[in-house]
C-alpha cells in the first residue's frame, strides 16, 4: 500500500506540501541531526534510527487519525526544506493538549529565514481549517524559540501560557479553527 496516497498534497506559490517518502530519509537524517536545527526543539541532533522511527510515526498519524506531517519541498527544483503538520503525541503536559492537533514545524538551516515555515504552515493551517473537525490546533515551543514563536504569531497563534512539558519550561499556544461560510 501506497501511505503517501493518504496524505493530500498541497502547494503554494513556492512550495509543495506532500507525504514524506522513503527517499526522504537521508534528508530527514541530515536536518534531525543538525544542532541548529534541534536547537530549541530537544537540543539533542537525532540519530538515524530515531529519525527512522519519526518517519514511520508521521504515516501511522495519517493512517490512524486522519492528519499528520507533510515533507515539504521546493517546486524549483524539488529541493527538501522541511516538515510541518500536525500529531497527537500523548504527551503528558501543562496545560494539556488532549483534543488539539499539536501543530509543528522543523526547516532545514539553510530555509531558515525565507519566508517558507509561514508559507507551509498557512497551507497546513488551510487544509485543517476545511477537513479537521477540532476547534482548536496547539502549538509547544521553547520560550526562546523566537523565530517559531514569531510564525506562529503570524499565522495565528495567540493566547501564550508558559507552562511545562517533562522539566522543561514550554510556551503553548493555539488557534481556533477558521470555519468558510
Amino acid at each position: 500500500m501506497n501511505e503517501t496516497a493518504l496524505v493530500p498534497t498541497l502547494e503554494t506559490e513556492r512550495l509543495l506540501l506532500r507525504g514524506h517518502q522513503k527517499s526522504d530519509f537521508a534528508d530527514c537524517v541530515s536536518m534531525w541531526a543538525d544542532q541548529q536545527v534541534v536547537a530549541h526543539i530537544s537540543g539533542v541532533p537525532s540519530t538515524p534510527e530515531q529519525t527512522w522511527s519519526r518517519l514511520l510515526r508521521y504515516a501511522g498519524h495519517w493512517h490512524h487519525l486522519g492528519y499528520g506531517y507533510w515533507a515539504v519541498t521546493s517546486k524549483e527544483g524539488g529541493s527538501f526544506l522541511g516538515e510541518v503538520g500536525f500529531a497527537d503525541y500523548q504527551r503528558d503536559t501543562e496545560p494539556s493538549l488532549k483534543g488539539k492537533p499539536e501543530a509543528g514545524w522543523v526547516f532545514t538551516t539553510n530555509s531558515h529565514g525565507r519566508g517558507f515555515a509561514t508559507e507551509a504552515v498557512t497551507a497546513m493551517l488551510g487544509w485543517a481549517d476545511a477537513n479537521l473537525d477540532h476547534t482548536h490546533t496547539a502549538a509547544m515551543f521553547a520560550p526562546a524559540h523566537s523565530a517559531s514563536i514569531n510564525v506562529a504569531k503570524k499565522v495565528g497563534y495567540s493566547n501564550g501560557v508558559l507552562g511545562r512539558y517533562g522539566d522543561h519550561e514550554s510556551l503553548f499556544m493555539e488557534r481556533a479553527r477558521k470555519i468558510s461560510t
